[in-house]
């Protein structure tokens, strides 16, 4: 009997002991990183397009019909190569009739001066006769007016000489127009013309071939938010991926920023040109381009997780209203929507001794201590310290994870 009564007060002492045990708070448990001491780059984030830094597009100015192809898509050429030729039939034809007419405007213009010289000579005749009293004043009169006349003659066949020559040489141009030529060294990048083909010069010249002149040299043309615009100067360094090489990042730098805004939906943005080198040609005309311009770099600088700047503890409460939700990574005081507290992400760190924030450091008891600093600038994952009482190497509270209250049982067994 003493032994059952022993027994039945070891139990009871035991349930006691674990319903205190069971009803304790959960302790708080925190996932932590250390304060760094490295490099911090902001940055500013757009997208564009490759280009050839000059594009030539070559047309025609005569109408005609494509007789030969001296180019295709990718072919070298240099300046006043032939590229293409139109049936050139017409056009000497053109030129022949010019010329006959330029040969007869010669003649009339020879003849024209023949008759002036006559009339001359007459006239001059006549004014000896005439002081001799041989020819009437009235012959006289005749032979001024035949010179006049003459004088005149010579004029109008001088003139149209001139507009004979003016058809030759049009004529001439359009000949040589028909022979297509390359203004530019450069690489035909594409041809929209084939054999056969007729093309018509009217108001607006066709465009047959493109032709780039370099494509060692390339420029992005990127559009930069206007928030963003004023942080981008002449010269930054940029780096930049294409879709066709995703794991390899290309240089360049900013070559240009123009004033003209570029209003789509009620959003402006500006044209930012970034200049790239492209010795290898890897890179073509027309590839899209997510490049990240630096626009300002601290080393050697205390840096914090941007997430840091984002936890705030949890207490009881919130985790009662938060149930089913994983904890931490909570709104930071003041923000809205989960938004960064101080802007941590992307370009809009702010300056040394900027917006005070708070963080939390892990203590000796395992408690995360409040404690304010002054942000710097920021990159996609870390924040600079400006000033603080924190240093490199303590431990910053990024994730709260409260421990789920153990289910207590009574050590005699389930209720019924």
């Amino acid at each position: 009997m003493k032994k059952i009564i022993g027994a039945l007060l070891l139990l009871s002492v035991i349930g006691l002991a674990g319903f205190f045990y069971f009803r304790q708070p959960p302790k708080a448990q925190y996932k932590t990183q250390k304060v760094e001491r490295g490099s911090i780059v902001s940055t500013v984030s757009a997208t564009g397009t490759l280009n050839a830094v000059v594009t030539v597009q070559v047309g025609t100015q005569v109408s005609g019909t494509i007789s030969k192809l001296f180019v295709d898509f990718n072919s070298p050429v240099k300046k006043g190569q032939p590229i293409a030729q139109i049936d050139p039939a017409l056009f000497t034809s053109a030129v022949q009739q010019a010329r006959g007419n330029a040969l007869n405007a010669e003649a009339n213009l020879a003849k024209a001066r023949v008759t002036l010289a006559d009339t001359k000579r007459t006239v001059g005749r006549n004014r000896t006769l005439l002081k001799e009293g041989i020819v009437s004043q009235s012959d006289m009169d005749v032979a001024q007016t035949a010179y006049e006349s003459a004088l005149a003659g010579e004029k109008s066949a001088e003139a149209v000489l001139m507009q004979t020559r003016g058809a030759l040489k049009q004529a001439e141009t359009n000949l040589n127009y028909s022979t297509i030529k390359s203004p530019v060294d450069g690489i035909v990048v594409s041809r929209n013309v084939d054999v056969g083909q007729t093309v018509a010069a009217s108001f607006q010249t066709p465009t047959l071939f493109t032709i780039a002149q370099d494509l060692t040299k390339m420029q992005i043309d990127t559009s930069v938010d206007e928030s963003d615009i004023s942080k981008l100067k002449v010269g930054q360094p940029a780096n930049f991926t294409v879709d066709a090489y995703p794991e390899q990042q290309f240089a360049g730098k900013v070559v240009q920023i123009r004033n003209a805004p570029v209003v789509t939906q009620n959003v402006v943005t500006y044209v930012a040109v970034i200049g790239v080198g492209n010795k290898d040609l890897k890179l073509k005309p027309g590839m899209t381009a997510n490049v990240s311009v630096e626009v300002q770099r601290k080393d050697d600088v205390l840096k914090v997780p941007a997430a840091a700047l984002r936890f705030k503890p949890k207490s009881d409460k919130d985790e009662k209203g938060d149930k089913g939700r994983k904890g931490g990574g909570t709104k930071a005081p003041g923000s809205k929507g989960g938004a960064p507290a101080g802007k941590p992400g992307g370009a809009r760190g702010g300056e040394k001794g900027g917006p005070s924030q708070t963080v939390y450091l892990l203590n000796a008891e395992g408690k995360g201590v409040p404690v304010s600093i002054s942000t710097g600038i920021a990159d996609g994952s870390s924040v600079e310290v400006a000033s603080g009482n924190v240093k490199e190497g303590d431990d910053v509270v990024v994730e709260q994870v409260l421990q789920e209250k153990k289910k207590a049982s009574s050590p005699m067994g389930p209720r019924f």
